[in-house]
């Protein structure tokens, strides 16, 4: 498992079985799709990419982003990104990540002018309504088509950034083994055989669509159906459309399609879920409930994160294994919990989760700092620390207590405090910027923020908002702008992010 790349994965399916649908487009069956792969992989090295290059990739959801990411994941190293992002943010991060080219739907759009402005190569991704789902042409020339399987398994094939507590996000490669473990570990746990079809609403950009929805469907030799991201009213037109055997998707998806159920009774009546998986947040129990007694099938809750090429623990299949309000067992890597006397399965303890196993990155890029404190040595095993705090029950069953970073979880969407303190922090009116997390019935978490103006200006919460959003992703734009004297202060002088949403009043 751990020597596997992503081509020899896709080269096992069986050639007739279908691996790509999509709403109002022919399917796809494995033996074009490997084709396309092979031939996509030609016309980039035909463009001047390599094997160790890295390949910014900006599409809509969908298909063809899925398709991108194998294809050039086979033949260099896959980027993908938001394409809600800014020009800022694309200059950013396509700089970051030193891409040698971009792959776009839009060649005048801002991720193009963001590679241009730095001298980065663009290629337009074209599209037919007629051609299969995840068919797409390159405009550039066709070159000879690279090979399946030919790729090393410990070279790069994925890079994603993650967010961080430091100001620049942290980026984290991938190689095939990682991948290719993952996705196998996520299959074994589901139980997927060729004939399961996912119905796919999570973006492509992020570590639990790639892997949970998409390479995990390819390891099994199944078939996905993928949507232009989550539409809560578009949702059982598509059940209805593919008829999935399951989905994946973070607990706000689900509370969404709950909330729209009851309006689409005959979908629901004839559906052949045989179970739904959640991820990438907590899921209420009562949500796992409902969801339950709405489908009839079983809900399994994971636990993954970009630097474990997405899941280290999930809930069994089998029936009454689920537990609410876990994350279920080890389901790939080893997990054990850090504490000041050293690493511990006993029941109860509560310490640092910390995993190790071939879905692990072996550390971030150019990063040694982080990769000092997140990655120990212990009996000749290499751990990484997830910065979640948690504990084990006697079965063996993870629950999560709390997180020791500060990461903002909106949702399942990340977020770094520090990127938005520096954007809020380029407004001429702003003197100090901190941001943090406030609690959030329905996404767990959100964004606010505390803003001292500089002597003299003037700006209310208002315009603060609106600056933001010119510069940053929708999600990343705080929700509540608080502008302070003062703000509160640690006792070593340092602003703190921690427990500030309490001191200003707006927790109990």
């Amino acid at each position: 498992m751990g020597n596997t790349t992503l081509g020899q994965i896709l080269a096992q399916a069986p050639a007739a079985n279908v691996a790509f649908q999509a709403p109002d487009r022919p399917p796809l069956n494995y033996a074009d799709l490997r084709e396309f792969v092979c031939q996509t992989g030609g016309a980039l090295r035909a463009a001047g990419v390599c094997g160790d290059d890295r390949v910014a990739i900006v599409l809509p959801n969908g298909a063809e982003m899925a398709t991108a990411f194998l294809a050039v994941a086979n033949c260099a190293i896959a980027a993908p990104l938001n394409p809600a992002y800014k020009q800022d943010e694309f200059a950013f991060y396509i700089q970051d990540l030193n891409a040698r080219l971009l792959i776009c739907g839009d060649g005048e759009g801002p991720a193009a002018l963001a590679a241009r402005s730095l001298g980065i190569n663009v290629v337009v991704a074209h599209v037919s309504d007629t051609s299969p789902a995840g068919i797409f042409t390159l405009d550039v020339a066709a070159g000879a088509p690279v090979t399946l399987s030919d790729a090393d398994a410990a070279s790069e094939c994925l890079v994603l950034h993650t967010s961080g507590t430091t100001s620049r996000p942290k980026i984290v490669p991938l190689s095939h083994a990682n991948v290719s473990a993952s996705a196998r570990n996520v299959a074994n746990s589901l139980r997927l055989v060729q004939g399961d079809t996912c119905l796919n609403v999570m973006p492509l950009f992020h570590i639990h669509g790639l892997i949970a929805a998409v390479s995990s469907t390819m390891a099994a030799g199944a078939g996905i159906y993928c949507t232009p991201g989550f539409n809560a009213l578009k949702f059982f037109g598509w059940m209805g459309d593919c008829k999935p055997s399951w989905y994946t998707a973070v607990p706000t998806m689900h509370q969404a399609i709950l909330a729209r159920a009851v309006r689409n009774k005959d979908v629901v009546a004839g559906s052949k879920l045989r179970f739904i998986r959640s991820s990438s947040s907590s899921l209420p129990p009562i949500v796992m409930t409902e969801l339950q007694d709405t489908f009839g099938c079983r809900v399994v809750e994971a636990y993954g994160m970009t630097e474990a090429a997405h899941q280290m623990a999930c809930n069994p299949l089998e029936a009454g294994k689920q537990i609410a309000g876990s994350v279920g067992v080890a389901a790939g890597p080893r997990i054990a919990i850090l504490t000041g006397d050293g690493l511990t399965n006993d029941e109860g303890t509560i310490g640092e989760i910390v995993i190790s196993g071939p879905n692990v990155t072996s550390g971030y890029d150019s990063n040694d700092q982080a990769n000092a404190e997140s990655f120990l040595t212990d009996n000749g095993s290499v751990w990484f620390r997830t910065g979640d705090q948690g504990r084990f029950d006697g079965a063996g069953y993870l629950f999560i207590t709390g997180r020791l970073k500060e990461i903002i979880n909106r949702g399942g969407e990340k977020i770094s405090p520090r990127e938005v303190d520096e954007v809020l922090m380029d407004h001429p009116s702003v003197s100090q910027a901190v941001t943090f997390a406030v609690i959030h019935k329905q996404l767990g978490e959100d964004v606010a923020a505390a803003v001292v103006l500089k002597e003299g200006c003037m700006a209310d919460a208002a315009e603060l908002r609106s600056f933001a959003a010119e510069r940053l992703v929708g999600f990343k734009v705080p929700r509540k702008i608080l502008i302070l004297d003062e703000i509160p202060k640690g006792p070593t002088g340092k602003l703190q992010r921690i427990g500030l949403a309490k001191t200003l009043g707006l927790e109990e």
